[in-house]
């Protein structure tokens, strides 16, 4: 048997109660996960603690776009639409495995938010700004044209369209890879452990945390040097926490996905499309399934558990219907929903949700509390470098210890050793032979393959180690090779961990966990040393986010 879940967790804590870290980061999505990677990379001794899941928030609840913002040149965003456009490369390069090119149709129409002009101008400067690869720059198209692209857009007033490339990713994935990596140099991370207070020396310096962990009470003692609070919709708790929260606040939003089944959504082009309040929403294909949102709705409701209400439902089904006339769906068809709440930093301006900045800001209390709010998913990288360099001049001024510059530019998240963008496609042909020649269908080597990049040679092993044992317990081998892997090296405590942010099957396949959730528990039950209150708790949570997400 593996060594018990709570052992590895405690060792985790002991090494994390040794001795000041150098950086304590509150909050495991994907800027906490950044910041521990950059700073790992660069030698200091790093620590990450998440009071949910890793990803649980905003980071595995985004439209899964590694994209450039194009709309954010409408509001003058110049310099926040050049930085992410250039970061999308960055974060392909060191992760093929879990980012994609797709290409986008911006149809315009009569009236309508973009215009031919303006779209292309618009489209031209992106290019321009975010340093887009010549094979992957604008096209514009004729109405016909787009038509071809997507014969399911709407004809009447049809204008023609614009032809970009963005790109697509596994927001919950790239964050545990990048978290993984950072794992890999010294990070320690710990999910499911929540900081309930700060710890303060003589000058009322932040020295440290108190930490409870929350599988099982136990509350433990933390010291660094530095603590960055990249807690992302919690960071203004954490200020409030520390005394510190003056000045500009966080201003959240919500935002709300629908998925459905090809069958009754057959898109096959990805679309950026208005609405008729004059929003922006995405449709996008993605595994059989068509996904479409976001909405930008003001959001005071609780953080951690944001829900698709009906209305936020029937407005993006209005908006299909409007773009997309030939296709009927209605809310029965709704497969899967998700809800995720933006961090937005607020200028106390009154705009509307969709009108405010994206942008990333540091703030430094005078306790020493670092806090970086805002910002976006694309650009995580460059946000964990700007905090790392703020640390590593305060402790050049500090201590003389001088850190080297970061290099994350160049670092592969957990995944990456594939040849970079150009090596992976015969990455992927080869590691998919191998798949087949352990008795792998195609597809399912090939899916293993995309989801788990360098890293599926691990999977396969499991799964040619565990058939037996996955015989005996019921079990889907392949099901219990993904399950083994995310318990062993991507930190899964829960049966949700595994079914939202390590496979995304609840939004993507959700008959798929309704199949496998009982043998899943089951032997999660069993291998972590569950008591039968515990297991009862956690089916009853994946139950209600199963009904949750249908609108049950």
């Amino acid at each position: 048997m593996m060594e018990t879940n709570e052992a590895r967790r405690q060792n985790v804590f002991k090494q994390m109660k040794k001795g000041p870290l150098d950086i304590l980061v509150i909050g495991g999505g994907i800027t906490g996960s950044g910041i521990a990677l950059d700073a790992a990379s660069r030698g200091l001794k790093t620590a990450v603690l998440e009071m949910q899941d890793f990803a649980a928030g905003t980071s595995s609840r985004s439209t899964k776009l590694v994209h450039g913002g194009l709309r954010y040149l409408k509001q003058l965003e110049v310099k926040l639409v050049a930085e992410v456009g250039k970061e999308r490369a960055i974060v392909y390069e060191n992760g093929p495995h879990i980012t994609t090119p797709e290409w986008m149709l911006l149809p315009f129409y009569k009236g309508g938010t973009f215009g031919p002009y303006s779209t292309n101008v618009g489209l031209r400067v992106y290019d321009f700004l975010a340093g887009v690869k010549k094979k992957e720059r604008r096209e514009m198209l004729s109405p016909t044209e787009a038509l071809a692209k997507e014969p399911l857009i709407k004809q009447d007033e049809l204008k023609g369209a614009g032809y970009y490339v963005e790109y697509k990713t596994d927001d919950a994935r790239l964050t545990i890879e990048v978290l993984k990596k950072a794992v890999s140099l010294g990070a320690l991370a710990a999910n499911y452990a929540k900081v309930v207070d700060f710890i303060y020396d003589q000058s009322d310096q932040v020295a440290g945390v108190m930490v409870e962990n929350r599988l099982n009470g136990e509350t433990h003692k933390m010291y660094a040097k530095k603590i960055i609070n990249a807690a992302g919709p919690w960071v203004d708790e954490l200020r409030e926490v520390d005394g510190s929260k003056e000045g500009k606040t966080l201003h959240l939003t919500k935002g709300v996905h629908l998925v459905f089944s090809q069958d009754v959504f057959p898109l096959r082009q990805a679309i950026y499309f208005d609405t008729p309040d004059g929003r922006m929403l995405f449709a996008i294909p993605r595994d059989n399934k068509t996904y479409v949102g976001t909405t930008d709705t003001d959001y005071t409701g609780d953080i951690s558990h944001p829900v698709a209400t009906v209305k936020d439902r029937d407005y993006i089904l209005d908006a299909i219907h409007y773009i997309f006339p030939s296709v009927k769906v209605d809310a029965s068809d709704v497969e899967s929903s998700w809800a995720g709440v933006r961090p937005l930093i607020s200028d106390g301006e009154g705009k509307n949700p969709g009108e405010i900045s994206r942008k990333d800001e540091i703030f430094i209390s005078d306790s020493g509390l670092i806090s970086m709010a805002g910002g976006k998913l694309t650009g995580y990288r460059k946000m964990a470098q700007e905090a790392v360099d703020v640390v590593v001049q305060q402790l050049k001024e500090e201590t003389n210890i001088l850190y080297s510059k970061s290099e994350t530019e160049h670092i592969p998240v957990a995944g990456g050793d594939v040849g970079g963008s150009k090596g992976f496609t015969a990455f992927v042909q080869q590691q998919i032979k191998i798949g087949e020649s352990l008795g792998l269908e195609t597809t399912i080597a090939e899916k293993l393959v995309k989801r788990y990049g360098s890293e599926v040679i691990e999977l396969f092993r499991l799964y040619q180690d565990k058939k037996s044992e996955a015989e005996a317990e019921g079990i889907d081998p392949v099901v219990l090779a993904e399950l083994s892997y995310s318990m062993a090296y991507e930190f899964v405590q829960k049966p949700v961990d595994f079914f939202i942010r390590r496979t995304g099957a609840l939004f993507f396949d959700i008959d798929w966990v309704k199949k496998h959730q009982e043998p899943v528990i089951r032997y999660m039950s069993k291998k972590f040393s569950w008591k039968q209150y515990v297991t009862d708790a956690y089916q009853k949570e994946l139950t209600k986010l199963l009904k949750e997400a249908q609108f049950q």
